[in-house]
């Protein structure tokens, strides 16, 4: 039986072989067991030229082996593939040959070839292919492990071929850190884009992917969700990714770069429209930084935290605008599973209780008639009563009165938009841009004075140097300087903020102003509408005091949060008034 003996030094993502210590008796003859040549490129050692080319190796192994007598041989390639580890299809395959027993003879260019992991390629060396009586050849380093490595450096070459890739991923880090930090791309363009012919580093629209793209969003604004999209998308017959960049490659002068057609082309998967609904470079950013790895022998990708990501605006064409983006964001963030009755309501995961601040399951039943359907409090569900007091409202209920509400806010802005403007505490467009432009001006005329006491303040301490004023004048006028400078900074200070609140103001107004008007004649509350108009709903306990089952609900409408007591009065008014007119 054999005994094997297993290397813990080895890290466990490299498959190795187990030393045999037991000399087998040979079945074959030298001449009849094979002998193998392989031959290793990586992508970086192609920049070097022609000297470690597949070709180059090829010929140098089989000459070497014709001239020493070797017969039976077989050559084993890995092109393309880096010595970091041994995770190579080539050498894979000369292991389970080696493990058979099959092998006599295991020739290479030089150990780089073989491999750039001291450890393991001296275990395979000096270890495992003497216990399968394996000879191992690297050619131009002179290691033969029937005669010895020669000048004995064949330890020391192994560590200087480790050295090299992790000097080339050193090199490659500094390289893509100075390239993301300069707001150039890192990776190639997401589905929906493709790289300028005239320019490597600018994306420009994929005119077959874009609509896509857009569609998918569209579809997530109308409530749906990846594997629901993946479905219509599959359903209608649009092709994947992959299919789409095989067939943008039928034509390719190089038949090489000619991809090959999936079995399924159309067959989307939830979370490939999970990829593309989360990228913000939709929006035209570049979003540099999302991913790193720990090291160059450990492949896996490591998410960093957003707060990490270094994004640079507007650096090429926008598939979809930045308030779909934040609001199919939003939507994700509360996203909505169907009941076990495969039904789903638009309100799920918008509809909150007003006490707790928990969203509000719903509630459904095969047996349900639609009016039966409901919302009620999950903290009541789950705490209890005494937690949060049960309460719930029926779907169509809430349905209606929202609907209701957003008919009347649109009818309102639709004839008074100034009036609701003002409300809201904005100005009238003319009337914000002189008042912005003015204090502009301002900061512009405060940013110029600080320059100049800089100026002054410079010129006075090398006055004061020279002699020129005393050393009690010199105080006086820089205490008056430097007052002047920090009454100045605060001031900038604040009309900073004022300028960023006035724009973030001004630009949520006058958002939700334009999305009020694509719905002139509102008679139908979709998912799309709601998500485009509203935020949440807020539900309150009932309150029967009266007699009857009155019951708040508070909604918080997109971009400007909720509507004062003052403009839903006028809004009411202003529809009683058009009602009886």
């Amino acid at each position: 039986m054999t005994v094997t003996q297993n290397y813990g030094n080895i890290i466990s993502s490299t498959p190795i072989l187990s030393a045999d210590p037991n000399v087998k008796e040979d079945v074959m003859t030298d001449q009849q067991k094979i002998t193998i040549l392989y031959c290793r490129l990586s992508n970086e050692d192609k920049l070097e030229g022609e000297s470690n080319s597949i070709q180059n190796q090829r010929e140098l192994l089989t000459k070497y082996a014709q001239d020493h007598g070797y017969t039976n041989l077989k050559i084993l390639v890995d092109d393309g593939y880096t010595g970091t580890n041994f995770q190579r299809p080539g050498v894979q395959e000369g292991f389970e040959l080696v493990k058979q027993g099959l092998v006599g003879c295991w020739l290479c260019k030089d150990l780089s070839r073989f491999g750039r992991d001291y450890l393991t390629v001296g275990q395979y060396t000096d270890i495992i292919f003497p216990s399968y009586d394996v000879r191992f050849i690297a050619v131009n380093d002179g290691v033969d492990s029937q005669r010895g490595d020669g000048e004995g450096f064949a330890a020391v070459r192994n560590l200087f071929n480790e050295w090299y890739p992790r000097d080339t991923s050193k090199k490659v880090r500094i390289s893509l850190h100075q390239r993301g930090t300069s707001g150039k791309h890192l990776g190639k363009p997401p589905y929906g884009y493709r790289t300028d012919p005239a320019d490597k580093d600018h994306w420009i629209i994929d005119e077959d992917a874009a609509p896509v793209v857009k569609r998918i969003f569209d579809l997530a604004i109308d409530g749906k969700g990846p594997e629901q999209i993946a479905r219509i998308l599959e359903q209608d017959k649009v092709l994947t990714t992959k299919a789409l960049y095989a067939k943008q490659s039928e034509n390719h002068p190089d038949p090489k770069k000619r991809k090959k057609m999936p079995d399924r082309p159309y067959h989307w998967i939830g979370q490939s429209v999970v990829g593309i609904l989360e990228r913000m470079e939709y929006c035209g950013h570049t979003v540099n930084f999302k991913t790193h790895r720990q090291s160059y022998k450990i492949k896996k990708t490591i998410e960093n935290p957003p707060e990490q990501w270094k994004i640079f605006r507007n650096t090429h064409e926008a598939i979809v605008d930045e308030d779909t983006f934040q609001r199919v964001q939003e939507l994700r963030r509360n996203k909505r599973r169907p009941a076990r009755t495969g039904k789903s309501n638009l309100f799920s995961g918008v509809a909150y209780c007003a006490d707790c601040g928990e969203k509000m399951y719903y509630c459904t039943s095969r047996n349900f008639e639609e009016r039966q359907d409901h919302f009620v409090c999950s903290t009541s569900r789950k705490k209890g009563k005494d937690v949060c007091g049960t309460h719930f409202i029926r779907a169509v209920v809430l349905e209606k009165g929202v609907l209701k509400f957003l008919q009347i806010l649109l009818w309102y802005i639709s004839d008074c938009e100034d009036l609701f403007r003002d409300k809201l505490g904005a100005k009238r467009k003319e009337d914000f841009k002189k008042e912005l432009a003015a204090k502009r001006r301002q900061l512009m005329q405060a940013q110029r004075r600080m320059e100049e006491l800089d100026r002054l303040f410079k010129r006075l301490y090398e006055d004061n140097i020279s002699g020129k004023i005393n050393d009690s004048r010199f105080e006086k006028l820089s205490a008056d300087y430097e007052n002047e400078q920090a009454e100045l900074t605060e001031k900038m200070q604040l009309l900073e903020q004022e300028i960023t609140q006035q724009e973030k103001e001004a630009d949520s107004i006058e958002q939700f102003i334009l999305r009020a008007k694509k719905y002139p004649d509102l008679q139908e509350l979709t998912p799309a509408v709601l998500h485009d108009l509203v935020n949440r709903v807020y539900v309150s306990a009932p309150d029967k005091s009266s007699g009857q089952r009155v019951q708040d609900v508070h909604i918080s409408l997109a971009c400007i949060g909720f509507l004062p007591e003052s403009i839903i009065a006028e809004m009411l008014t202003h529809a009683s008034k058009s009602r009886t007119a």
